[in-house]
């Protein structure tokens, strides 16, 4: 058992001291996708419009803010803040874009896919869609869009393109005829070609939209305001050298209460942060000035851990108990107290991050990561140290005792 845990120690520190030694090459603040708050971005106010019968209702307007959420997270923006205002409106809020025209183009398109014969009338429609993917075309010249219908849909298809051959059947986009082709066959496999002198990029936006399937209601730009980064790179660099005085105080704390525990716990704090950093860089966890303020209270909950810990060896300690018993004594009665107190906050975390939407769960994720390697470091790295220091001295002055 304690080689199996020496063996997991060892690789925590490792993989630690990998990510501090990238980290040092290259700042952690620059592997962090930051939120709207501190980066900037684009925000952008929506209002349904009834067009075509479809009348605006609660439902339709959740069922725009997930295609919207949809399409946004095919665009590759990290954790958007889309949320309904009122009875009409919706609020995309996107961090950090690189064309906030682009995105606003394929925010508030309808992408109401139809099939047209020559007389206008409405053959197949994008209900039936089951795929889209862009491509370059075969003579390697623009890009194209090729779908792919379901089972209805590749009835529907072939009965039109049979009842269509030599007679074109137009493409249309929202209300707008992007090709006329005509039919020189049949069409049987349920699949179709979208072509129009399409750039790459347009082309994958297209897709991206069919993909995503039409919003019920058409929606109207009411406001679209850019939102800077300054005020979000002050609190940022307000908010880190808080964090850094306070971090700072708790070290020397620990280490003048606790002496020689206490720089062990200074040392797993240390470990602690560069993991939880570490682990929200790695897996594109979206930093938020909630997100440091649950990165701040993990912190709180790490150093309560070791408080625990420490209190429950002393008091071993005091009955005449020899070191290494105190320790895996101390830690022993200590273990439920930290693991249900972490417990029922991570529960909490779970259930902010699977209601809340933007700076709710980015709090919530950073909070989830921190509870996690805290009992990771606290009842794992921490004990391993103490237990070493054990056999090195024999001093309880050493131990606050």
């Amino acid at each position: 058992m304690r080689k199996n845990t020496s063996i997991a120690i060892i690789l925590a520190i490792i993989i630690a001291l990998g990510m501090l030694t990238y980290f040092l090459n290259k700042p952690i603040i620059n592997n962090l996708d930051l939120g709207l708050d501190l980066k900037g971005g684009l925000h952008v106010v929506l209002e349904a419009q009834e067009s075509g019968g479809q009348k605006i209702t609660p439902d339709t307007i959740q069922k725009s803010v997930g295609i919207l959420r949809t399409r946004v997270d095919k665009l590759g923006v990290s954790e958007p803040i889309i949320y309904p205002q009122g009875d009409k409106r919706v609020v995309v809020e996107l961090a950090g874009l690189k064309d906030p025209e682009q995105a606003v183009d394929v925010i508030k398109s309808t992408a109401q896919l139809e099939f047209w014969d020559q007389n206008g009338k409405v053959l197949v429609t994008g209900k039936h869609l089951k795929d889209a993917k862009a491509s370059v075309n075969q003579g390697g010249q623009g890009a194209e869009v090729n779908i792919e219908f379901d089972k209805e849909g590749t009835r529907l298809f072939a009965e039109a393109t049979q009842a269509n051959v030599g007679k074109p059947i137009s493409i249309v986009i929202d209300k707008k005829i992007v090709s006329a082709p005509t039919v020189d066959e049949a069409i049987t496999g349920g699949s179709a070609r979208i072509t129009g002198n399409f750039t790459a990029k347009e082309a994958e936006d297209l897709a991206v939209l069919l993909r995503s399937g039409a919003l019920p209601v058409s929606l109207k730009i009411m406001e679209k305001r850019t939102v800077g980064p300054t005020l979000g790179s002050d609190s940022l660099n307000k908010s880190v050298k808080a964090g850094l005085v306070g971090l700072l105080a708790v070290l020397i704390f620990m280490l003048g209460y606790y002496r020689l525990p206490g720089l062990i716990a200074d040392i797993s704090m240390v470990l602690y942060s560069i993991l939880v950093l570490g682990t929200m860089a790695l897996f594109g966890s979206v930093l938020t000035l909630p997100g440091i303020a649950a990165f701040a209270l993990s912190i709180g909950m790490a150093v309560d851990a070791n408080v625990i810990i420490y209190e429950r060896v002393k008091e071993e300690l005091r009955m005449g108990k020899t070191l290494k018993a105190a320790i895996e004594a101390g830690f022993n009665r200590a273990f439920w107290t930290i693991f249900d107190s972490n417990l029922t906050t991570l529960i909490s975390a779970v259930v902010l991050m699977y209601f809340g939407t933007g700076p709710i769960k980015g709090f919530a994720v950073t909070l989830s990561i921190g509870i996690v390697a805290s009992m990771l470091v606290a009842l794992t790295f921490t004990r391993y140290l103490l237990v070493l220091s054990a056999d090195i001295t024999k001093n309880n002055k050493l131990y606050g005792v």
